[in-house]
């Protein structure tokens, strides 16, 4: 059964770019993480991934919620 984030991911470029740029902050995070110890750059780069993934977090729960709408009415 597809779920409706795959749907919205299959039929909604704007959700399917949101969602893939998620993905990859959140692999380059996972990098982060493996690492022992971190760099002042690499804190950084962490602080700014954490936001930028929660942003697109949001702005895809905000398309999921618009097309839930859409469909109600």
């Amino acid at each position: 059964m597809i779920t409706a984030k795959e749907e919205l991911a299959d039929n909604d470029m704007e959700f399917r770019r949101l969602f893939q740029e998620h993905l990859q902050y959140s692999q380059r995070l996972e990098s982060l993480t493996q690492k022992r110890f971190l760099s002042d750059d690499e804190k950084l780069e962490e602080v700014r991934l954490k936001k930028l993934k929660l942003r697109r977090k949001d702005q895809m729960q905000s398309i999921e919620k618009q097309t839930h709408q859409n469909l109600a009415s």
